[in-house]
């Protein structure tokens, strides 16, 4: 056939031909060469990519704090349902739009804000105090320098700049608190009686009834699905340490984490700040570095603590006279670091730029590092090797679990005999969990993952905390059933006469409100009904002994005309009605809220307004952004 085509393809003719052919692959290649390749984002904010690992990041802190907050109640598959992850998708577009803002603005995190962040967190402090000494060490457990920390840090308050600076400038004027607090203390005469439940006089339900009901709500008669497990349990708590450390081990370790034990040098420092805009003209950098230069030249120690609280950009420190405390090495940027730690107690330094401006320093005392000696801190490092040998063997161990059951997925055996660990089991339990191990929510959503449940795998590694992990697999899978009717007859007959008692409750509830709205004695209505009227002279929206539910709807109830009551019905949560009515309505009487009262309430409508208004903001920003969803890549 080649030759065929060889002796075929002469002349001009024959060149076009195979010319377009030649064009016709090459851009069908290049074409399928631009189509492969794959977007991988959730969203796309503007130019910015919200990657899967950003949204799967923040979906697994959401899940550990409501699992910290929640405890016992926690519900692992409320995490899987699409109105979840879209409500933490939305979360991570705003923040978004909010960090494009703060670039529009120029508006940025300052030095002093990002070290009382660091400095209030407890996991760094010391009997109630900020300990550097502690603030590294964690950092260097976690292979963060205080650099990257600080970044992490810096990053997380960025979103909460405008959100912040919007809810402080909201105003609340007197005439919009005197109204909130009208209608807050506002007082009305109530009276209400719970309707009596009636008999139900139709009591028959036939098996055709039965039968239609148990179909029409088959998911209230269900058998839950549930599985149980195989596992592979790994639990420092169970291992031992058998070495004990040596003398010159110890002072080994000692001299190579020193440092730990060593008060870094700090220093006592104040400054001024001028601040340079992000994005500042040539002539707006002269005229603040001028303006700093003339402060430097006239500051001395006597007076840099008023020309502070008087010139100073940083509201911070500026009220305090410009204190920014003690300081060490690596807590502010390199310049001022430089700067500062080449100052000599009682100095004030030249102008020095930051991403912030241009600080001009005065260093107020000098505090040399100490470091405590070996015997000081010989029972803590013993201590520490221990526990880290501890940790060593728990992390082999944990890792070569993972190897050999990543290898044998469809087997916990191979693992169980490499490493001489039972293979245990759990019982029978749902996806709301069961006992033991099956009531952590980590291990119920691996049960009743794709990957384990449908694929029969393995599941990964499953760290319960504090050095304690599992890999689990499928023993048994007891798919969701309908129970049989024969077995919930008595309650399918149950729940129809509830439903036909609840229907007759609230038709004898709507004629007794037909009969108050026809002008009747309210008394008499209640008397009628074998119910008692209660009576509320000047009630308030805090009222006890009032079920909340006629609260709520009294004060719902529109302004009665003189001499002319306001009725309604309501569903009370016993399944029960009441009937309620409104006599009188009265504004609340200002003059007996105290000046303490009126200002917590300013404090919580500002927050509430302000609150309100970022949304507006962040719904205009929206508006002017292009925002693209991969819903199904969440």
């Amino acid at each position: 056939m080649l030759q065929a085509l060889r002796t075929k393809l002469h002349g001009w003719p024959s060149i076009v031909i195979l010319g377009i052919c030649v064009f016709a692959i090459s851009f069908f290649g290049i074409e399928s060469y631009f189509a492969s390749h794959t977007e991988t984002y959730v969203a796309m904010v503007g130019k910015h990519e919200i990657s899967q690992r950003d949204f799967q990041d923040r979906m697994n802190e959401a899940r550990r704090d409501a699992m910290a907050r929640m405890g016992d109640q926690f519900d692992a598959t409320s995490f899987e349902k699409p109105e979840t992850k879209r409500q933490i998708l939305d979360q991570l577009i705003n923040e978004q739009l909010l960090r494009q803002a703060n670039d529009t603005l120029g508006m940025k995190v300052s030095s002093a804000e990002l070290r009382d962040r660091i400095a209030n967190q407890q996991a760094f402090q010391v009997n109630g105090q900020f300990d550097s000494a502690t603030y590294r060490a964690i950092l260097a457990a976690q292979n963060m320098t205080p650099a990257m920390f600080e970044s992490s840090q810096r990053a997380s308050l960025e979103p909460g700049l405008l959100p912040r600076a919007i809810i402080a400038s909201t105003i609340i004027t007197d005439a919009d608190m005197d109204r909130y607090l009208g209608l807050l203390y506002q007082r009305r005469d109530v009276r209400w009686f719970s309707v009596p439940r009636p008999a139900v006089t139709d009591t028959e339900v036939t098996d055709a009834q039965l039968d239609a009901y148990y179909k029409e709500h088959q998911a209230d008669f269900m058998n839950p699905e549930q599985v149980s497990l195989k596992y592979i349990e790994v639990n420092g708590a169970d291992l031992k340490v058998d070495s004990q450390p040596s003398e010159d081990d110890l002072k080994k370790r000692y001299e190579e984490q020193k440092q730990r034990f060593v008060q870094p040098e700090q220093r006592l420092v104040s400054h001024i700040l001028v601040n340079v805009p992000k994005n500042a003209t040539p002539d707006q950098q002269k005229a603040a570095l001028a303006k700093a230069e003339k402060i430097a030249a006239e500051a001395t120690p006597e007076n840099f603590a008023k020309l502070a609280e008087q010139d100073s950009d940083d509201l911070g420190s500026k009220r305090s006279g410009g204190d920014l405390g003690w300081l060490e090495k690596g807590v502010t940027n390199a310049a001022f670091d430089s700067a500062l730690f080449a100052l000599q107690k009682g100095q004030v330094s030249k102008p020095v730029l930051s991403d912030e401006g241009y600080h001009v320093l005065w260093l107020r005392d000098v505090r040399s590092g100490d470091a405590k000696p070996f015997a000081q801190v010989r029972d803590q490092i013993a201590k520490d090797y221990l526990s880290t040998e501890r940790d060593r063997q728990y992390n082999d161990l944990a890792g070569k679990l993972t190897d050999q059951t990543y290898q044998n997925p469809s087997s916990l055996d191979p693992a169980a005999q490499a490493l001489s660990l039972p293979v245990k089991t759990t019982e029978l339990f749902s996806r709301k969990g069961g006992d033991g191990l099956a009531a952590n929510p980590k291990l119920v959503q691996a049960a009743f993952s794709d990957d384990v449940l449908l694929q029969g795998n393995n599941s990964g590694l499953i760290d319960l905390g504090a050095d304690h992990a599992v890999v689990v697999r499928v023993d048994k899978h007891v798919a969701a059933a309908a129970r049989p009717l024969a077995e919930v007859k008595d309650k399918v007959r149950q729940k129809i006469l509830d439903e036909r008692a609840a229907t007759e409750e609230q038709k004898r509830a709507d004629a007794l409100v037909a009969r108050l709205q026809k002008g009747e004695d309210m008394q008499a209505v209640a008397a009628s009904a074998g119910a008692s009227l209660q009576t509320v002279p000047a009630a308030v929206r805090m009222q006890q002994g009032v079920a909340p539910e006629v609260l709520e709807q009294a004060f719902l109830l529109p302004h009665p005309a003189a001499g002319k009551a306001e009725f309604a019905r309501v569903a009370l949560q016993d399944g029960n009605y009441a009937l309620v009515g409104v006599d009188k309505v009265q504004e609340g009487d200002l003059s007996k809220i105290s000046a303490e009262q009126r200002n917590t309430l300013r404090d919580q409508m500002s927050q509430a307004y302000g609150i309100l208004a970022t949304q507006g903001f962040i719904d205009s920003l929206k508006s002017k952004t292009e925002i693209k969803i991969a819903a199904d890549r969440m």
